[in-house]
This record gives structure tokens, C-alpha cells and sequence, in this order.
């Protein structure tokens, strides 16, 4: 279903290249605060005429607009939230597009030596025993879950007044630590756009637990007959494009790349 889908968005997309209409997108609070949305848009509307509106929340906030058919579509980033959404019928299918990392950012001092650390649970191990105020997203985001699944591998119940949830997107978490001088994981391509990092430095990185692959999936119209299924496809297809990849690609912030395209 997912390949006969695919081959009718790219047929429609190189053979019209234009479509002038409006469909709505919720995607992750870190693709629009690293900057990635405002390279993307409008050269998606200048190849296709689609005027893609965001709505801007966490993947769990995102996944819940696609149930409700409010969106013609989800751009997200947690495997296991958006596996559930294909396995209840409300998407059509999964696409990878692009990944990058989350990396634990915290004060320059390091008083729990994150640096130290060997893998994501001993840098957890340390911020905990150390209670060091650490800063979480709070709001059932894809970082939030990514954040919580760690906390649980490493078999440690984040709680006290070290622990500050902010329940904020992306953005406004980072803000928070840097007023705090706190610990907090975040995602490279926000923490790179971010603009007011204090005295924060990015801590620890590079342990595979921490890969952060981001997905594109087509709200089921069975479910809500007013979905976009054609605009959907036409987007995706674009997303597949060599345009999206060198642009994807080509995104750097103070010669750091943000996203890697992967899409299949």
C-alpha cells in the first residue's frame, strides 16, 4: 500500500509540480525551533503551490491531532508513539525522512562531571546522585519520551526539587536551563539554533541510544474523509526529493549539520 501511495504522490509531483492549496502538518516544537521549517517551506510551495500550515506541538500533541483528523498529516520523532498510531488505523504508513542526535547540555562547570560519562545512563547516574537541577520538556513530546525512556533504562525515578518540569516546547525548556545553569537533553538542531545559551556547553554526546530519527506519516482518510490524502502524498514525494535532500543536508549552523536525510 505504502510503494502504490508513494509511486502516485511522485507521478502527481513531477508531473503537475503545482498544486495551489493549503494542508496542515503538525510537526516536533525542536523541527521548527532549529530553524529547519523556514528553509523547507517555501521551496516547498515554490516546486508543488502547497502552502503546508505547521502546527507546532510535541509528538504526543501531534499524534493526538492525527487521531482527531485535524491534520493531514505528522512529522514526529518516537518510533513506539508513532508505531501505535499505524497499529490503531489512524496513519497510512511510516516514512523516515532525516535523523540527528539529543545531546545532554548542562553548566560549563559540570559539578556532576557529565563529561565524564561513558553512556547516557551514567551521565543520568550522575546528574541524579549529584542532584543537579536538570530541566525536562514535561510535555509528552518526542524528547520528553526519549528523556523518561532513558531515566528507565537506567533504572532511576527522576524526583525532587533538582527535577524541574516545565511542561514547555523546546525553546522555552532551554530558556529554563539556562536560567537555572541546569542539566537538560536536548535535540542538536535546537540546541544549535538556540540563541541563548548562558553558560550552558553541550556535555555529552555519541552514545547510539541517543540517534533521533524523524518520521512522516499520512493521517488515514478512512478515519476522517476530509483529510488531504493527495496533498499528503504530493509532500511526501517532495520530501523524497533530491531538492529536500540537499537542502536537508545542506542546513548548518557555525559549520554543524543539524539533520542527515535518510528517506528510503
Amino acid at each position: 500500500m505504502k510503494r502504490a501511495f508513494f509511486a502516485a504522490a511522485t507521478a502527481v509531483f513531477l508531473a503537475t509540480g503545482a498544486i495551489a492549496e493549503e494542508m496542515k502538518l503538525a510537526v516536533t516544537t525542536s523541527f521548527h525551533n532549529s530553524g529547519l521549517s523556514d528553509i523547507l517551506l517555501p521551496q516547498i510551495k515554490k516546486d508543488t503551490g502547497i502552502d503546508v500550515q505547521l502546527l507546532v506541538v510535541g509528538t504526543g500533541q501531534a499524534i493526538k491531532l492525527g487521531e482527531a483528523g485535524d491534520v493531514d498529516a505528522i512529522l514526529v520523532h518516537s518510533r513506539a508513539a508513532e508505531e501505535k498510531f499505524l497499529e490503531a488505523g489512524f496513519g497510512l504508513h511510516r516514512t523516515e525522512i532525516m535523523y540527528n542526535d539529543f545531546v545532554f547540555v548542562g553548566p560549563a562547570k559540570d559539578i556532576a562531571n557529565v563529561k565524564e560519562a561513558g553512556k547516557a545512563a551514567d551521565a543520568l547516574k550522575r546528574i541524579a546522585d549529584a542532584r543537579a537541577p536538570f530541566v525536562s520538556r514535561g510535555d509528552d513530546s518526542g524528547t520528553h519520551k526519549k528523556e523518561l525512556s532513558l531515566w528507565h533504562a537506567a533504572e532511576i525515578l527522576p524526583e525532587g526539587n533538582w527535577y524541574n518540569a516545565v511542561g514547555a516546547g523546546m525553546g522555552a525548556a532551554l530558556n529554563t536551563a539556562a536560567g537555572l545553569n541546569a542539566y537538560i537533553l536536548a535535540d542538536r538542531a535546537s540546541w544549535l539554533n538556540f540563541g541563548n545559551k548562558s553558560d550552558l556547553v553541550v556535555l555529552f554526546a555519541g552514545d547510539p541510544v541517543l540517534f533521533n530519527q524523524y518520521a512522516y506519516l499520512p493521517v488515514n482518510p478512512d478515519n476522517h474523509a476530509h483529510v488531504k490524502t493527495e496533498l499528503a502524498a504530493e509532500l511526501e514525494a517532495w520530501l523524497h526529493s533530491e531538492t529536500a535532500k540537499e537542502l536537508i543536508n545542506g542546513y548548518k549552523i557555525d559549520g554543524e549539520t543539524l539533520f542527515v536525510f535518510n528517506a528510503e
